[in-house]
């Protein structure tokens, strides 16, 4: 396994991108350019991060590729077909983008996101955006979701099946998922069912936490690790069964301090765990 997460420092090179990573003690990286960095640019950060034995784990393509308004959904395309292409060149593991909302906000709830031709769309729409770029090696992945295609590891499979392209692989945030008070309390089942089914296609991993809250009707909430309820000793043990290139990344945390904090909880239940980072 490899932690990883955001870098809160200034950057202008590579080397001070490596500085900042060493100095968190990660081991994998977010993307850090953008699709406007010339080739020159981004052929130095590839070439930096292969000699630090740093793995950029994800290039980031948030849009909504379904939305209803034409515009919107063209945008999306373009940005996910750029941003897959610099996925490739710059050797990251995997581009990630959500499958995308039919409602009014572009990751949001909307009962249309699980009609059969959202299903349809998400599979056009991702074929469209891996045809166009032909990429050798990353891959174009959907990070799993609580609302929205694909909510389960069951319909993960449908798509890969579905979408039936080998550049498509597997982003997968199995807290995003746990949108039951079932899949909550039994996550040490889930998360195993999760790697059982995808394990060989997953390229990256979002970490972190989840609290269940007493108001009524059901209140399921997001939090840093060590902040929450979930078994990490237990989820950490599953995950590293997983490829051991794979990047567990620290996400939605404000402070840098706060990935501080995180990263130490995960480290120490990792040695709890009697495991070892790459």
């Amino acid at each position: 396994m490899r932690l990883g997460g955001p870098v809160f420092g200034k950057f202008d090179t590579p080397e001070a991108w490596l500085a900042e990573l060493n100095q968190l003690g990660y081991r994998a990286a977010y993307c850090p350019v953008d699709e406007k960095a010339s080739d020159a640019t981004v052929a130095r950060f590839r070439q930096a991060a292969d000699a630090a034995d740093i793995v950029i784990a994800e290039v980031g393509a948030w849009s909504n590729p379904i939305a209803i308004d034409d515009a919107t959904r063209r945008a999306a395309i373009k940005l996910c077909q750029e941003r897959l292409a610099l996925a490739d060149a710059i050797g990251a593991r995997c581009c990630v983008n959500i499958a995308g909302s039919r409602g009014s906000e572009w990751d949001g709830p909307d009962a249309a996101n699980y009609a059969a031709d959202s299903f349809a769309l998400i599979v056009d729409s991702v074929r469209t955006i891996i045809d166009a770029v032909a990429p050798k090696q990353s891959f174009y992945t959907l990070e799993t979701m609580p609302w929205m295609y694909p909510d389960s590891p069951e319909v993960y499979v449908e798509l890969i099946k579905a979408i039936n392209r080998p550049q498509f692989a597997v982003h997968l945030d199995p807290i995003n998922m746990m949108n039951s008070v079932p899949r909550f309390y039994e996550h040490r089942k889930f998360v195993q069912h999760c790697v059982d089914l995808l394990g060989p296609m997953i390229k990256s991993c979002h970490i972190k936490d989840m609290l269940i809250d007493r108001p009524f009707v059901v209140a399921l909430r997001e939090t840093a690790p060590g902040l929450g309820m979930l078994d990490y000793v237990a989820i950490l043990r599953i995950l590293a069964t997983l490829d051991g290139e794979t990047p567990l990344m620290l996400e939605h945390l404000a402070e840098a301090h706060q990935y501080t904090a995180a990263a130490q909880y995960v480290r120490g239940a990792a040695q709890r765990a009697g495991l070892t980072w790459r």
